[in-house]
C-alpha cells in the first residue's frame, strides 16, 4: 500500500488514515464498536482510553472522503455510548478531527496540509468544554493550533491536539501518529500484548456483550430491559437515525448512512422488543 497519495492540486501527501479514540476501556469499547460492521483493531490508549484502527475503508479506493466516512463513524459510536468519540482523520489535503459526545450536534476543526487553519475557533472551545479539559490552559493551548504557524503542517496540528489530551490521560501507543500509513497503523495495533480484532459477530453476541459492560447504570436503557426509559431512547434514536441516514443517501455518505442506520437499527430494536413484550 502506497504510503503517498495525490492531492487535489497535484502535490504529493500522506496517504488517507484514521483514528478512532473513545475515552472508555476497551472492554466497554469492543461491543458498540462492532456495530460499525467494518473490521478493526483495538487496544488500550492511556488510562480510561482506547483506540480502533481500521483494517480498511472506502476512502483508501477513492469512494468516500475519510472525513465524511469518520464523522460518521464517531457519530455513530457516540449517540450509541456513554462516551465521547474523537476521531482523527487526514488525507493528501487535508488533516482535522470530530468529536462526538451523545445526542449533541459533532464538532471539528480542519487544517490544510500545510497546516494553515480551515475550522471556526469556538469548534476549539467546544471540544475542550465537552472534554472537561481546563478551561485556561488547555483552551490557551487549542487556541494556539487556530494561530499562523509555517513550521507546523497538518500532522503537527493532530500531533499538538494529542499532547493537550495526555492532560486527561491519553497515552497513544508509539507509532500510532497522525499522517502514517495505515498499514503502518494496523501493524503497529497488531503487536500490542493487549490488541484484539473486532467485527460483526451478529445480534445475540454484541447483546451478551453490552448485557456485561452496562451494569446496573445502563441496563434501564438497553432495548430488552423492559423500563420505560429503554422506549425514551429508542424513540429518540429513530427520530435521529431517520434524518442521518436520509443524508447520507442523498449525499452517497457511507459514513453518514451508518450512523443512520445504526440509530435505527438501534431504535427498531427496542421498539419492537417493547411490543413484543408488553410490561405488566
Amino acid at each position: 500500500m502506497s504510503t503517498e497519495a495525490t492531492s487535489r492540486t497535484g502535490r504529493p501527501g500522506p496517504a488517507p488514515g484514521a483514528l478512532l479514540l473513545c475515552r472508555a476501556e476497551p472492554d466497554s469499547v469492543a461491543p458498540a464498536a462492532r456495530l460499525l460492521r467494518d473490521r478493526m483493531l483495538l487496544t488500550r490508549a492511556g488510562e480510561g482510553w482506547s483506540v480502533l484502527v481500521p483494517e480498511g475503508g472506502p476512502w483508501l479506493h477513492g469512494e468516500e472522503p475519510v472525513d465524511r466516512v469518520m464523522t460518521g463513524w464517531a457519530t455513530a459510536l457516540a449517540v450509541g455510548a456513554p462516551w465521547p468519540v474523537l476521531a482523527l482523520w487526514w488525507d493528501a489535503d487535508r488533516g482535522g478531527y470530530t468529536l462526538g459526545s451523545g445526542f449533541r450536534r459533532p464538532v471539528g476543526y480542519v487544517w490544510l496540509a500545510n497546516g494553515t487553519p480551515a475550522g471556526e475557533d469556538e469548534a476549539m472551545r467546544t471540544f475542550a468544554a465537552r472534554l472537561g479539559l481546563d478551561p485556561v490552559l488547555d483552551v490557551q493551548s487549542l487556541d494556539h493550533l487556530t494561530k499562523p504557524d509555517p513550521a507546523a503542517d497538518a500532522g503537527a496540528r493532530l500531533r499538538g491536539l494529542l499532547a493537550v489530551l495526555t492532560r486527561v490521560g491519553l497515552d497513544l501507543p508509539a507509532g500510532l501518529a497522525p499522517g502514517a500509513p495505515a498499514d503502518r497503523l494496523c501493524e503497529v495495533a497488531r503487536d500490542r500484548p493487549d490488541a484484539r480484532p473486532i467485527e460483526w459477530e451478529g445480534w445475540q453476541t454484541v447483546r451478551g456483550e453490552l448485557e456485561v459492560v452496562a451494569g446496573r447504570r445502563l441496563t434501564p436503557w438497553l432495548p430488552w430491559s423492559g423500563d420505560p426509559k429503554a422506549r425514551t431512547l429508542a424513540l429518540a434514536q429513530m427520530a435521529a437515525g431517520l434524518p442521518l441516514a436520509a443524508w447520507g443517501l442523498r449525499h452517497r455518505s457511507g459514513g453518514w448512512l451508518t450512523a443512520g442506520a445504526l440509530l435505527l437499527a438501534h431504535g427498531a430494536l427496542g421498539l419492537s422488543y417493547d411490543l413484543t413484550h408488553p410490561r405488566d
